[in-house]
């Protein structure tokens, strides 16, 4: 993001009631991240601590500072989704993207090698009642089994490589 860009987001956000966490969410709805270069400049521009938009970026799970990629995956892990089996639900998804592991955040947030997908966790969705459920781009899946993972995943372009 350009330092004009960051203007504009800026200037939309006069009132002090929510312009920071307002300001974050316009970056991170543009640009899918924050780049770490970004929150020092933004800090400098709106007279706030880096540390502290390190904190709130770190804190709230909608915000990352790695890339994402093409399709966005979030598996509920709240509490009713948890014992319903989306642990489950996640190991498959490692297996079917090949990819596994934690960002140095402490949030899990995986991209595939081809970037094509990011797989993140959240805990809740609101979605208790159909549990487990996982998010992709926006798209909500309940009453979730492993076994409907590969047709699901088939819709957002991912081919079983044997």
């Amino acid at each position: 993001m350009d330092e004009k860009t960051l203007d504009e987001i800026i200037s939309q956000y006069a009132s002090p009631s929510g312009r920071t966490l307002g300001i974050l969410r316009d970056i991170q709805i543009q640009e899918r991240y924050i780049q770490k270069d970004l929150l020092k400049l933004l800090s400098v521009k709106i007279d706030v601590p880096v540390s502290q938009l390190y904190g709130l970026v770190t804190f709230y799970s909608f915000f990352t500072l790695q890339p994402v990629g093409e399709h966005l995956i979030t598996v509920c892990m709240g509490t009713p989704c948890h014992v319903k089996g989306a642990s489950v639900l996640l190991t498959t998804l490692e297996k079917l993207l090949d990819i596994k592991g934690r960002t140095e955040d402490g949030k899990y947030f995986v991209t595939t090698k081809d970037n094509k997908f990011t797989v993140g966790i959240a805990r809740c969705f609101g979605a208790c009642s159909m549990a487990p459920v996982m998010q992709i781009d926006g798209d909500l899946y309940g009453y979730l089994t492993p076994e409907k993972i590969p047709e699901i995943l088939a819709e957002y372009g991912w081919k079983h490589e044997d």
